[in-house]
């Protein structure tokens, strides 16, 4: 039987062909490649300042996680030292990408299992928080904000705000203004104070929701050493029951300054991977509470002054012959890049996303490979859906968390 690519909780492009005895499964076959748009060969052909877009769009709900690994791995091969407050950005950025992917994935979980309500609730929060990326970018989703040498431009000083329209009286339009009237920093700072209240609701939903567990409880259970042999990582691998953490293991930016603890499940189940994400969700504000009190003490340079990596400043541009030719040399044929390979990884909110990049000294990639994280999960779905019932193989898809930009790439 066919499951998929048109059904909703295939998640747009996994078509899945499953064997059936009645309603149990005997196998589940995925077939992938529905997204294939060749990222790691185009990224061969540009040079490296201009593939920072595509990996935007690899995991398309994890947009800057997934810039910070390429931006990481070109800042080795170059060997140059991110200044420090570009860093705590990169972190405090980096846990809100991880918020906005665990509300998505709870969101489209909860509505493929049958719960509508917790995915209203989930998009409510993570409108604030596109606003962020829009903020510092001037996009909602394809940010292209992280740069090798640091980040494209400081946090801004203002929010940008409602305007009064004919659906919107005054007294709307000036409440939803109120969080509004400070820095980018200051709504970040409110957010972290309400959040945590929101999470406690999803929890009343959800938590001890008897037909929430019904759903979800011994569904796909993974043991930990069968976990570790299929290569999970991300909250895959810490559902059952392995405390592995590369922001902890191995710290990468400022990881190592800030206070946090490693959420693990005990079942390995579908249940247990949801505790896991939703405590993931408080840690996550944790630490970006910490970045907004150390980036409010500490201003800063927020990216490289070596004149070879960043270009020119927009007003110097406008006005100076040289500084006009110095931009497009760099935006057109980029710099070249030392000869050597390097392998940079982060922890994205779905696992380890790697990036492996080959560089022959010319200024774009010999090679280029993702890590994607949601590979390794899905190739264990037949597995886990193995002796399930049919409704069972939407829950098992919707805890992998699997978005197929990084599968297919």
């Amino acid at each position: 039987m066919n499951f998929g690519p048109q059904h909703p909780a295939a998640h747009g492009v996994l078509r899945l062909v499953l064997e059936m005895d009645g309603e149990v499964i005997q196998k589940a076959d995925p077939h992938i490649g529905l997204l294939h748009r060749g990222t790691e060969k185009l990224a061969e052909s540009k040079p490296f300042n201009q593939s920072i877009g595509y990996m935007d769009r690899l995991d398309y709900v994890s947009m800057m996680c997934n810039e910070h690994a390429y931006v990481m791995a070109i800042e080795k091969l170059l060997g140059i030292e991110v200044p420090l407050r570009a860093q705590y950005v990169r972190v405090m950025f980096d846990e809100i990408t991880r918020i906005l992917n665990h509300l998505m994935w709870l969101g489209a979980h909860g509505l493929d299992i049958g719960a509508m309500t917790v995915f209203l609730y989930c998009f409510r929060e993570r409108e604030d928080l596109m606003d962020c990326y829009e903020a510092v970018s001037g996009t909602r989703m394809h940010a292209t904000y992280y740069r090798p040498g640091g980040v494209y431009r400081d946090l801004p000083d203002a929010m940008p705000k409602y305007q009064h329209s004919e659906w919107r009286s005054k007294k709307d339009v000036d409440r939803l203004n109120e969080r509004r009237s400070g820095s980018l920093l200051d709504f970040i700072a409110d957010f972290v104070k309400r959040f945590p209240a929101c999470v406690d609701e999803y929890e009343t939903l959800l938590t001890d929701n008897r037909i929430w567990k019904q759903r979800t409880v011994n569904i796909g259970v993974v043991s930990p050493e069968r976990a570790m042999q299929l290569g999970f990582s991300g909250p895959m691998l810490r559902g059952s029951g392995v405390e592995w953490d590369l922001r902890k293991k191995q710290p990468y930016e400022v990881y190592d300054r800030v206070d946090f603890d490693i959420p693990v499940g005990v079942n390995g189940d579908c249940y247990d991977r949801y505790l896991v994400r939703v405590e993931e969700l408080r840690q996550s504000t944790r630490i970006v509470d910490q970045c907004v009190a150390w980036l409010k003490a500490n201003p800063g340079a927020v990216m490289i002054d070596d004149r070879k990596v960043r270009p020119p400043r927009r007003e110097e541009m406008k006005g100076d012959m040289e500084s006009l030719i110095h931009h497009f040399k760099l935006m057109t044929e980029g710099y070249c890049v030392p000869a050597g390979e390097v392998y940079c990884a982060v922890e994205a909110p779905k696992g380890e996303l790697g990036v492996y990049l080959v560089s022959d000294g010319a200024n774009k990639p010999y090679r280029l490979k993702v890590r994607a994280p949601g590979f390794a999960h899905l190739a264990s779905l037949d597995e886990m859906v193995r002796g399930h019932m049919l409704a069972d193989v939407v829950a098992v898809i919707g805890t992998q968390d699997i978005v197929f930009g990084e599968v297919d790439r």
